[in-house]
């Protein structure tokens, strides 16, 4: 059956329409996530890790939180999340390096003695970004990122982590870069011979508070949302 030109013109239209509305690759087009932060807000779910006032290094600016790298700790959120989607935006600062970690324990030294991490990092500059495993969204020492397009220094990038039970991801910008589950043969064996092994906790929490890192370089962070997923979801 032929088509005329402007009814072809109407179902180009359409479909080009109903693109611009459909979700990416990984995301969630429920929008039944709690805010953490957005643009105009505050820093008012958030606390510090060591103690319940956030360090000095930490600002809201320009509709960003910004952690400028004059020190204070980590900011930790209040809330412990188990099974969760967790989608934020990150920028950094040239040479700058930062992470996410999740189910955090509070008490212990440092984040890291309990929580996994996902990189946050200059890959040119920084010397981690010589090694895959260290690089920009891997699930930091243990498991390193595939198919992974980084957007340049002072750029935004999209982030998804995902943790459901066992079940972990990592997502840079629309695709799925990591995953693994936090148990199992190859896990351990990982887990074994990194530097993590004398972390009795590391990776092994039910539920706990996440935390983006002072490790004293310039970050941005912004659009943060976390979704509670059901433990029987998949």
């Amino acid at each position: 059956m032929s088509m005329s030109r402007h009814a072809w013109s109407l179902l180009c239209c359409l479909i080009v329409g109903f693109a611009s509305f459909a979700p990416l690759a990984g995301q969630d087009p429920s929008g039944n996530a709690e805010i953490l932060f957005q643009a105009g807000g505050n820093l008012d779910k958030f606390r510090g890790y060591k103690e319940e006032a956030i360090g000095k290094g930490w600002k809201v600016v320009d509709g960003t939180i910004h952690f400028d790298g004059s020190g204070g700790g980590d900011l930790v959120t209040r809330d412990e999340y188990a099974n969760f989607q967790l989608d934020f935006e990150w920028k950094v600062d040239k040479g700058s390096n930062s992470g996410v970690m999740y189910r955090v324990s509070l008490g212990d030294p440092a984040p890291y003695f309990s929580g996994p991490e996902y990189q946050i990092l200059d890959d040119d500059v920084h010397g981690d970004g010589k090694n895959p495993f260290t690089s920009a969204a891997a699930i930091y020492a243990m498991y390193k990122p595939e198919n992974k397009q980084l957007k340049p220094v002072g750029e935004w990038n999209s982030a998804r982590i995902v943790l459901n039970g066992n079940h972990l991801e990592h997502w840079l910008n629309g695709v799925k870069v990591c995953e693994t589950e936090l148990a199992g043969d190859d896990w351990t064996s990982r887990y074994g011979k990194s530097k993590f092994a004398k972390w009795e906790k590391f990776g092994r929490n039910p539920t706990g508070h996440i935390v983006f890192q002072d490790h004293g370089d310039k970050v941005w962070y912004r659009n943060i949302t976390v979704k509670r997923l059901p433990d029987s979801a998949k």
